[in-house]
């Protein structure tokens, strides 16, 4: 899959009169946004809990999503106590993410429980499949380079439709099939192994985000960002790495 993502055209508007910003209006505006949001600091009292915009490495960044899914997975989470506090005191005027994640659309993947974060914690991007189009790329992108996550983690899950349906390659109504194409290549991989090809997916995913986008790659050049790709087990809650 190509994607054609020209810096030049950004889809935010002048406030002003309207037009479509410069490319260096753009820049500008981001790295504003950037500034803004290191400003503004949590200071909860939960060890566990992970202050957005900590200048966290990539790999604490994963380390404290995994950790997290520990804590959900064992029933010990800590993100609910603190909701109502993050919505009152941090959300209003802007946001903190210390991690973005890709995942599909699938209802019984909720990102922020999975991981035992709260409101404000992670930018999550989701469609059926967990795939990459320019939309869900350009999303990811703003994630890390405006918003500062240093990591981006492809979350596939077990039993995926999509990816089911994809390796079936039966007549489906309406765009549905338009989400194929996409997963394609996992089969290609793995023939008609659903399993298998769910992880397989999850992990070209986050290929394509790492070598399709000279934002992300640009960041992951310069140690800033990390991308990776999991598992979810929905049996158990637990997400595995896949290598």
């Amino acid at each position: 899959m190509q994607v054609d993502l020209k810096s030049s055209t950004s889809p935010v508007m002048n406030e002003t009169d309207g037009r479509e910003p410069t490319r260096r209006q753009f820049l500008e505006m981001a790295v504003a946004g950037g500034a803004i949001a290191l400003m503004g600091k949590m200071e909860l009292n939960d060890p566990h809990t992970v202050f957005a915009q900590s200048k966290l490495s990539p790999s604490a960044a994963l380390a404290a999503l995994m950790e997290g899914n520990g804590r959900f997975v064992s029933g010990r989470g800590t993100a609910h106590q603190h909701d109502l506090a993050v919505i009152k005191q941090h959300t209003a005027s802007k946001q903190e993410p210390f991690a973005g994640v890709l995942s599909c659309s699938d209802s019984r993947v909720p990102v922020e429980l999975v991981f035992d974060q709260s409101i404000g914690h992670i930018f999550v991007g989701r469609v059926a499949g967990n795939i990459v189009t320019p939309e869900i790329m350009g999303s990811l992108e703003y994630g890390a380079l405006v918003l500062g996550t240093p990591v981006i983690l492809v979350l596939g899950h077990g039993g995926c439709g999509a990816v089911k349906a994809a390796v079936e390659g039966k007549a489906v109504p309406g765009e549905i099939s338009s989400l194929f194409p996409h997963i394609q290549p996992a089969i290609d991989q793995t023939g008609h192994d659903v399993e298998a090809g769910i992880r397989a997916n999850a992990k070209l995913q986050a290929k394509l985000l790492q070598e399709s986008s000279p934002v992300l790659s640009g960041l992951i050049h310069e140690g800033k960002l990390k991308v990776a790709a999991g598992y979810y087990e929905l049996a158990t809650g637990k997400v595995t790495l896949l290598n």
